[in-house]
């Protein structure tokens, strides 16, 4: 297994890295992400399983390219690596993974280890054009009324149905990243204007608005459920005080669609997606919502834009006689 613990692309244990190999190459660059760049630890981890993945390709004793250096790689090399990965990742893995590796040789040329990036002008496959998946706003209502039909049918306790609520109506109102909900304290809330200072990806800083019915809950949880309220304390956290994991939350958004018969690969980035549509749906303009989700690109709000257009495609197909 990897230090990740997973598994490699092939299905069997991921190459683990030489040490020598990750005190030369890696190690260094990845203090530079996390303590100059403040990338996200999974960002971090995705651009290591990278690095891993191409030491892996170089290495294999067919073509041997490891002993070539980065350096001395050609365009056709990168070119056999790109077609060879996309045996193995689909395409928006394989841009993720070259934007990695390209990091990486744009750290080390400009310390001077490499004279050129290898893998400028390398040609990758065009990404799919997936537009984001998301609830309807009817789809939405069915799940966060989960909890509330639990406790009614006493069929989970009151601490546990008002915290899942919690993460929910947080996820959604908030339109937080998972990991900036569990990220969230009592002491970057404002209650009195309902506001929540957010620090999202790169370590910047947003303030994102809860909506009533959020931070309803949010005081009901804490007066009657928080064992710290302390402005350290975690919002969401268990009965013994301890941060909620991502991972919790994961599994008990699941529940929850379960229970209101919807997909179950619907992951709570999808209740981000859906508060984006639904506002933009309502009228928003794109610069607000791009700064709400903290997109530091519109290029990244705008492909709500297209849901909101094929969601109207979608309407007038079914509603207009001359569809």
């Amino acid at each position: 297994m990897s230090e990740t613990g997973e598994p490699g692309p092939a299905g069997g244990p991921a190459a683990e890295l030489p040490p020598e190999v990750a005190a030369e190459w890696w190690t260094p660059f990845e203090d530079h992400l996390v303590k100059e760049r403040r990338y996200s630890r999974y960002t971090v981890r995705n651009y290591r399983r990278a690095f891993v993945d191409f030491h892996r390709w170089l290495s294999d004793p067919q073509i041997d390219l490891w002993t070539k250096g980065l350096g001395a790689l050609t365009a056709r090399d990168l070119r056999d690596f790109v077609i060879e990965a996309q045996r193995r990742f689909d395409r928006r893995t394989l841009h993720n993974h070259v934007s990695g590796l390209r990091s990486l040789c744009r750290y080390w040329l400009r310390h001077g280890r490499l004279q050129r990036d290898p893998f400028l002008g390398v040609p990758l496959p065009k990404r799919e054009k997936r537009l984001p998946k998301f609830l309807t706003e009817e789809q939405m209502k069915r799940l966060l009324a989960g909890p509330q039909r639990l406790l009614e049918n006493r069929a989970a306790p009151a601490r546990t149905a008002w915290h899942d609520r919690l993460a929910m109506e947080l996820l959604y109102g908030g339109g937080l990243r998972v990991s900036e909900l569990t990220a969230l304290t009592y002491g970057a809330i404002d209650f009195e204007s309902g506001v929540a200072r957010v620090t999202g990806k790169g370590g910047k800083e947003r303030l994102c608005p809860l909506g009533r019915t959020a931070l309803a809950v949010l005081v009901k949880f804490r007066d009657e459920f928080a064992a710290d309220r302390g402005p350290g304390a975690p919002v969401l956290a268990q009965a013994d005080g301890k941060p909620t994991t991502i991972r919790s939350v994961q599994l008990m958004l699941k529940r929850y669609l379960a229970l209101a018969g919807l997909p179950l690969d619907l992951t709570p980035h999808k209740i981000r997606h859906s508060y984006a549509t639904h506002l933009l749906n309502a009228g928003a303009d794109l610069r607000l919502v791009q700064e709400l989700l903290g997109h530091a690109q519109l290029s990244t709000t705008q492909v709500y834009t297209h849901v909101s257009v094929a969601r109207l495609k979608e309407i007038y197909a079914k509603s207009h006689p001359r569809a």
